[in-house]
């Protein structure tokens, strides 16, 4: 199915927008499981710098900037480090190296917890200093009133829910969420409480899949999946996982490359022609004119 780009042009200024393409919207992502045109998934993953957005952005729907970025970027063990001004300086930078997917940010651990106005006060902050298109925030019920505060107030908001990883000392650790019969129902009234208090999307994590499809087909916004369901209504995945940075990841992961092999034998290559003074060749110097 083609893709219809709608209102906003490109912020870009690390890759200019090839005209007439113009940037994906909120509405447009929205619209897509109200009119029923979610039969072709939405595409979302995760970026954290330019040039990973310019790669990503011509065959996704949407990039999120994820708190991911402290174990992926930092090293950090969980994501609890994470600071708003971490947050913004890699938002800034997505946002200049994409022209069509909506780019979002992660609204990190303590930034928003307190209240609905410290909610608005971070949010407004990415905002302005990044030029994303909206915010992602964990929780269900708890997090309603300050979802409906933020959207009320022009901030485009994109829940979270399940495995929560900001949660993981609450919850006990990262397994699969919704197996008895009272986390379903837990999960369920969540999801229909962001609905209601108006996210325009919701991520679900890590949760069983009979869960993900009654969630799914329950509620009338885009239900994006990562360890959840197939029929969900999008996918997401932490890009550094998908591609095989890393030795581990999560269960739900498919890995579509093997990165950290090509680059370490790149490196290995490197490290050989420079000790054996392979490197740097003729072209690679610079001499006089003949």
């Amino acid at each position: 199915m083609s893709t219809t780009f709608t209102l906003d042009t490109s912020t870009s200024r690390a890759n200019p927008t090839p005209a007439p393409m113009k940037r994906l919207t909120v509405p447009a992502i929205q619209r897509r499981k109200f009119e029923g045109k979610t039969d072709e998934p939405l595409v979302m993953l995760t970026a954290y710098t330019a040039r990973q957005a310019q790669i990503l952005d011509p065959h996704c729907d949407m990039l999120l900037v994820g708190d991911s970025l402290a174990q992926v970027i930092y090293g950090l063990p969980s994501t609890l480090p994470v600071t708003l001004d971490m947050m913004i300086a890699h938002g800034a930078a997505v946002v200049r190296g994409s022209y069509h997917s909506v780019v979002l940010v992660d609204m990190p651990f303590g930034a928003y917890e307190a209240s609905p106005q410290q909610a608005f006060a971070a949010a407004s902050r990415i905002l302005a200093e990044t030029g994303c298109a909206a915010v992602k925030l964990e929780g269900g019920q708890a997090m309603a009133e300050t979802i409906a505060f933020l959207s009320q107030r022009g901030i485009p908001v994109m829940a979270h829910i399940g495995l929560t990883p900001q949660a993981v000392n609450a919850l006990g650790g990262y397994g699969a969420r919704g197996k008895s019969q009272q986390e379903h129902a837990k999960i369920m009234a969540d999801a229909r409480a962001v609905a209601d208090a108006g996210a325009f999307a919701v991520v679900l994590e890590g949760v069983m899949e009979e869960l993900a499809d009654a969630i799914t087909t329950s509620i009338d916004i885009p239900v994006i999946g990562i360890g959840a369901s197939a029929q969900c209504d999008g996918q997401v995945l932490v890009i550094d996982d998908m591609l095989g940075m890393f030795d581990r990841v999560p269960r739900f992961v498919k890995r579509y490359g093997n990165l950290a092999e090509t680059i370490e034998g790149a490196v290995k290559n490197y490290a050989a022609d420079v000790r054996s003074r392979a490197f740097p060749t003729e072209d690679q110097v610079y001499r006089p004119k003949k």
